[in-house]
């Protein structure tokens, strides 16, 4: 293989999450299949309960697959005991949540923040890396300040260079702009790109944020506990990135592909079953030159 040549980091074949109570059983993820690519920046978008943090936690280990095959970084995550696991969890994925008091302590600066989860390295060694991610993340004179001295921007901003301290090959951020402004948002995609173009590091994120997922060259959606479409920047677009607003029609920068699974199904959503008044489980199939057609039945 090729230097240049890209490799999938994250290979997701027919992935099942049932979670179980006395209950009521729960599937959070129905067959998800999905490659993400080394060095790619995308975003995972679903409503809530569409399974895409259930997705994320799988990746960073935090959760344990029911069924199906998830290899990241050629470790097969159905084979992971704890010791394995644990050292997975602190050398593959960095992880950025919305919520900064996951990834803060209070009572720590910035700086010491950046260096705790450094357990190994000397102090020496330590410091200089938290220096060098403290410039990356633009937060260099503010090193000492704790955490109520610190705007939530700036707290999500040392949350990111925490996630990189142990130079993960993988960075997930769940809803990383989800508690900022918008100026702050795209300050923060801003950076996210910048990782990604300087490291080659992947990134996956989820979010609920319209121009957040506009402005990644793919976004998967989540229906269902499956990976149902997938929205492609257009490559006229990936050029004028500053001209794309929250106001842009999606359809004017993204092109959109419904996914077709292993079996040959494609998930139809629920609001244009709706719009076709299509109810029950059956419908009428034709083939017409180059189009497929489905009808009410």
């Amino acid at each position: 293989m090729g230097e240049n040549e890209k490799r999938p980091i994250i290979e997701c074949d027919n992935l099942v999450k049932i979670y179980k109570t006395e209950d009521i059983e729960v599937m959070a993820l129905q067959g998800l299949d999905i490659t993400i690519e080394q060095g790619e920046l995308m975003a995972i978008i679903g409503n809530s309960g569409s399974g895409k943090s259930t997705f994320l936690n799988m990746i960073g280990g935090l959760d344990r697959p029911s069924a199906g095959r998830l290899f990241v970084d050629g470790k097969d995550l159905f084979k992971l005991n704890e010791k394995e696991l644990v050292e997975y969890k602190r050398k593959t994925v960095g992880f950025v949540w919305q919520n900064n008091a996951r990834n803060l302590l209070p009572y720590l600066t910035a700086w010491e923040n950046i260096q705790m989860p450094m357990l190994f390295d000397t102090e020496k060694k330590k410091k200089e890396r938290a220096l060098q991610l403290l410039e990356l993340v633009g937060l260099s004179h503010k090193k000492n300040s704790f955490l109520n001295q610190l705007s939530g921007g700036e707290q999500q901003r040392i949350a990111i260079a925490i996630a990189l301290a142990n130079d993960p090959k993988i960075l997930l951020a769940d809803e990383p702009t989800g508690a900022v402004d918008v100026k702050t948002g795209t300050y923060i995609l801003d950076m996210f790109k910048e990782i990604n173009r300087e490291s080659g590091l992947t990134i996956v994120i989820v979010t609920h944020d319209r121009l957040l997922s506009k402005k990644v060259h793919r976004v998967a959606a989540i229906r269902d506990g499956k990976i149902s479409s997938e929205l492609i920047l257009k490559q006229d677009y990936a050029e004028r990135m500053n001209e794309i607003t929250a106001f842009t029609e999606t359809k004017e920068i993204q092109d959109e592909f419904v996914i077709l699974d292993r079996a040959g199904r494609v998930q139809i959503p629920r609001e244009v079953l709706e719009r076709l008044g299509i109810k029950g489980n059956k419908v009428r199939m034709d083939v017409e030159d180059d189009r497929i057609i489905i009808m009410k039945p």
